[in-house]
Order: structure tokens, then sequence, then C-alpha cells
């Protein structure tokens, strides 16, 4: 008698239907927003970090400028009988020094002064470029060995308002005035002028601007 030998049975398979492969996806998609997110944040760090830094630097190229307008006037007007000159249809080409006078040329809209004070960069081709003491400058173009540049965009300009004279007060019209020291220009005593100095620098890229103003007393015309 044939026996059939019964074929050892096998467990059916499963149909795969790719539940693995799908969380895989879903995890690689977001292990991949996240190092999107991580890449993003760290670039936004940097550019504020730049933005910083570039504000930072106009502010300090800025002041340079402005002290060194200030010591230009002093030294200029220390001396007895030399005062700080100024010009009166336009800036003086040496000194960069206007006198005030909303009616003159320099104060109408295509004028020096108002070019000098648009939010463009206008003001780069007007004003005195300031290099510094050694004239070296403070771009990267002008970096020596021995001194430090910032790598600023541009050097700083300035611009200086002779605002007229110092007076004591209840001394006449509206003026600058001072209740103390030689400011009423009586026999034997210096006639002070008021100066307004304006700055402007640029930070890393032209698009950062810094505005710095001061006034200054020296002796006048």
């Amino acid at each position: 008698m044939y026996v059939r030998r019964r074929q050892p049975g096998f467990l059916q398979r499963t149909r795969q239907r790719g539940v693995v492969l799908l969380l895989a996806l879903i995890f690689l998609v977001l292990l991949t927003l996240l190092a999107i997110g991580a890449s993003s944040g760290s670039l936004l760090q940097q550019r504020m970090v730049s933005a910083t830094r570039s504000a930072q630097l106009a502010t300090l190229s800025a002041d340079t400028a402005l002290r060194g307008a200030e010591w230009t006037i002093w030294s200029s007007a220390m001396v007895v009988g030399t005062p700080f000159n100024c010009g009166t249809d336009a800036l003086d080409a040496t000194t960069g020094c206007v006198k005030y006078d909303p009616a003159s040329a320099p104060y109408s809209a295509t004028g020096v002064v108002t070019a000098f004070r648009t939010p463009d960069n206008a003001w780069l081709s007007t004003g005195i470029a300031y290099a510094g003491p050694s004239g070296a400058g403070f771009t990267a173009a002008s970096e020596v060995p021995d001194i430090a540049s910032p790598n600023v965009a541009d050097n700083p300009r300035y611009i200086v308002e002779d605002m007229g004279r110092v007076k004591p007060p209840g001394a006449g019209p509206q003026h600058e005035s001072g209740a103390t020291g030689p400011n009423n220009g009586g026999v034997g005593q210096i006639a002070l002028e008021m100066y307004r100095i304006t700055a402007r620098a640029t930070g890393g890229s032209k698009n950062t601007v810094r505005v710095v103003q001061s006034t200054f007393d020296a002796q006048g015309n």
C-alpha cells in the first residue's frame, strides 16, 4: 500500500507592506528637518554677529573722524591770529568748514551740506575724508603692518559748520551762549566760535552707516 508522505508545512508568508521603509523615511525626513533648522540658526547667528560687528566698526570709525576734526579745529585755532577758516558759499577745501546760513548755496536742495545729510551714499563724495594722523586710512586697501585696520568699506567723512560767535546770555538775538569763560569778545579776551561737527562712516559694507555729531568751541575770526 502506497502511503503518501505528507510534506512538511511552512508558515504562510506574510505580505510585506513596507512599514519599516516608511518609518525609516519618516525618521530621515525628521532628521533632515532638524539639520536644516540647526544650520539655518547658525547662519542667522553668523549674520547677526556680522551685522553687529559692522555697526560697531561704523560707530568707531565715525567717532574717530569726529575726534580728528575736533583736533584739526583746535590745532589750527589754538595759536592766536590763526583762526579756523570756513567758507561762505561752499565748504572750505582744506578744513571742510562752512559758515552756517540756511539761505546759502550749501544748504539748498542740491547743496553739499544737504547732500552730506541724505540717507543715500551721496555723502561719500562730499565733506572731508579722514584717513587718520598718518594718512594711511582705515580700509582694507590701505592696511599696513603696523596699523590695525578695521577694514571698513570706506574712510569716514566729516563736515564742520561755523554756528557763530559764542556770546553771554541775553546778548542780542538768538545765538550760542555761555555763562563762563572768555565768551563775550571784550578787550583782552578771545572771541570764541561755536562749531558743529558732523561725521559719517560706513561699517564692513556701505549699507551700514553711522552718524555722530558734536559741538566744539575754538578761537574765531
